[in-house]
C-alpha cells in the first residue's frame, strides 16, 4: 500500500519547527540530516525542508522560491473539532487569517497563510 507525507519548504528550520508545534501541536519526529524536520501530524508526517530563499526548485526551474504569500495549487487542510480556538492559536503562533466562513449547518472554515507564504485552511469537523 501507498502512503503520503508532505513536504514544506521553509527559510528557517527552527523556525517552522516551532510554528507548526505551536500552531497545530505536531511534534517532532526525527532530523534525519541539517536542514530536515519530520513532523508526527497525527496520521500524516510533514517534512520540513529548510530552502533558502531566492534558490530554485529544480536546475529548470524559473521561478525562485519566496516566502511572502504566494499561490499554489496545493496547500494543507487541517480539520479541527474547534474553529475559533484552532484559529486563535494559529495566529498566536504567527498564521495570518485572510477569510473566515462561518456555516453552523455545513461547517466552518477560515482560509490563513503561515509565516512563510503558504496558505492552509482550517475546517471544522461537523459534530
Amino acid at each position: 500500500m501507498n502512503s503520503v507525507s508532505i513536504s514544506i519548504d521553509v527559510p528557517d528550520i527552527d523556525e517552522g519547527v516551532r510554528f507548526f508545534a505551536a500552531a497545530f501541536g505536531f511534534a517532532k519526529s526525527t532530523a534525519p540530516i541539517p536542514g530536515v524536520v519530520v513532523m508526527n501530524a497525527g496520521n500524516t508526517e510533514i517534512c520540513l525542508l529548510e530552502k533558502r530563499p531566492g534558490s530554485k526548485p529544480s536546475l529548470h526551474a524559473k521561478d525562485t522560491r519566496r516566502y511572502e504569500r504566494h499561490w499554489t495549487p496545493v496547500h494543507l487542510d487541517i480539520h479541527v473539532d474547534e474553529l475559533r480556538g484552532a484559529l486563535d492559536k494559529a495566529l498566536a503562533a504567527g498564521a495570518k487569517q485572510e477569510q473566515l466562513f462561518e456555516d453552523a449547518k455545513h461547517g466552518s472554515a477560515a482560509f490563513c497563510s503561515d509565516p512563510f507564504g503558504h496558505g492552509f485552511c482550517l475546517i471544522q469537523r461537523r459534530q
